[in-house]
């Protein structure tokens, strides 16, 4: 298989992403965060193992796999002001390893968010379940 470099990127919210460091493995959390999901009615549209695919495609890529979920009762109002929002909806959390050993989610900042989008503060309010969702999958 063919390694590939891995490019570690900072983890505050300046670039728009949010990371915390998870205290299990990436399918731990994984597991964890779509019981989190199951638990609170949010559809998981789809679980992508980009490190699976990677390996199928004779790659090697460090376990990175990425959580798509969402509520339309919650994406719709944020979509319906401001349709460019569509771009970054359903809400995304990558969880990934990186060389070290390490395991990390990641995902868009909510205030970046606000910001790119040109959100009022309780549309905002909308896209606050990724914070609460992350930091619960970590602990």
């Amino acid at each position: 298989m063919q390694a590939l470099q891995e490019s570690f990127v900072t983890h505050h919210s300046q670039n728009g992403i949010a990371s915390l460091s998870s205290r299990h493995t990436v399918d731990q959390t994984v597991d964890k965060l779509s019981a989190l999901l199951s638990a609170k009615q949010v559809k998981l549209f789809a679980l992508i193992d980009h490190s699976g695919e990677a390996e199928r495609a004779g790659l090697f890529m460090r376990p990175t796999k990425l959580l798509i979920f969402g509520n339309p009762q919650a994406g719709t109002p944020v979509m319906v002001a401001s349709p460019g929002a569509a771009l970054d909806l359903p809400l995304k959390i990558l969880v990934w390893e990186r060389a070290d050993g390490t395991v990390w989610v990641s995902y868009n900042d909510v205030g970046y968010f606000q910001h790119r989008h040109s959100l009022s503060p309780g549309l905002a309010d909308n896209l606050a379940m990724v914070n609460t969702l992350a930091a619960m999958a970590v602990e």
